[in-house]
């Protein structure tokens, strides 16, 4: 490998090549998406790496990627696949005259890494990002204290069916795992996966007291992402747990304000040019149907 300490440097992060591990150092530039601002930095040991890969970005960029082994990283984990390139904190984007250079190092790593593809990580190598101890959802406030996670809701935006539920809170050795739905797209959500929950959890996030929703400004990537990745850690460091997966509940007509409120959260992300004219028509009509 390449010398300790050796460091290449490309739009908003850096990469310091250690003998054991990748320290990625991110900027805090105004241009730097608000993820690797909140990353700060994050060491990637070299058993967390199931490949690299080099290909050629846009606008006279190449991108240095390295793959993360499926389940060594809490945050990859609980994003699943929806973060954009731009937020992806395993890309380095650099100048296409530093593809040489580039290349020299992604030989170098791969050189460490296993001849065949690795199993999934029976545990996470990398440790979870530090996350806001509390974020604004679009109906509530979630807030995480490393045992429990509690959710107080908002009057302005939570759902009959929360109100009549009350403030929660779970204890995450109650919890089987996380499931985060992106804040940019439509009914984006935090739900906490329950290990034995006395009713099954509704399929709708908005009537799910396990779940707080997102919407235009709540719940942005930078801190509900962080907040399930560091949530998904300590579930996994609690014990061993059954696979995460929301039991659904049968369909049940909502309630007419509930749906009228979201709508209305409909027309915001439409008007805020987050959504196309067939997007905004179409969300509305299965939100109608479901009176």
């Amino acid at each position: 490998m390449s010398r300790m300490g050796d460091v290449l440097a490309g739009f908003h992060a850096a990469w310091e090549f250690e003998s054991d591990s990748v320290l990625i150092r991110f900027e805090r530039g105004i241009r730097t998406p608000k993820l690797f601002q909140a990353l700060g930095e994050r060491r990637i040991p070299h058993e967390a790496i199931a490949g690299v890969t080099l290909t050629p970005g846009k606008r006279g960029t190449t991108v240095l990627h390295m793959v993360p082994r499926p389940g060594a990283d809490p945050l990859m984990e609980a994003a699943a696949g929806q973060l954009k390139d731009g937020s992806d904190p395993y890309r380095l984007v650099l100048p296409a005259e530093r593809e040489t250079l580039a290349e020299y190092y992604a030989d170098e790593l791969r050189a460490l890494l296993p001849a065949e593809a690795p199993e999934d990580a029976e545990r996470y190598l990398v440790a979870a990002p530090e996350a806001p101890l509390q974020f604004k959802a679009y109906d509530g406030k979630a807030s995480f204290d490393g045992k429990a996670v509690a959710f107080r809701w908002f009057w302005t935006g939570a759902s009959s069916a929360k109100w009549k539920a009350g403030d929660q809170s779970f204890l995450v050795t109650d919890l089987s795992g996380v499931e985060w739905r992106s804040p940019e797209v439509f009914e984006g959500h935090l739900r906490l996966l329950r290990r034995e929950a006395p009713v099954p959890q509704p399929a709708q996030a908005d009537q799910d007291p396990a779940a707080v929703v997102f919407g235009l400004g709540y719940g942005p990537v930078h801190e509900s992402l962080p907040f399930a990745a560091s949530v998904l850690a300590a579930v996994r460091a609690s014990g061993p747990a059954p696979a995460p997966v929301a039991a659904a509940a049968p369909a049940v007509r909502r309630d007419p304000a509930d749906i009228a409120e979201r709508i209305r959260h409909l027309g915001e992300l439409h008007q805020a040019g987050l959504l196309t004219d067939d997007e905004f028509t179409a969300k509305k009509a299965e939100l109608l149907a479901e009176l």
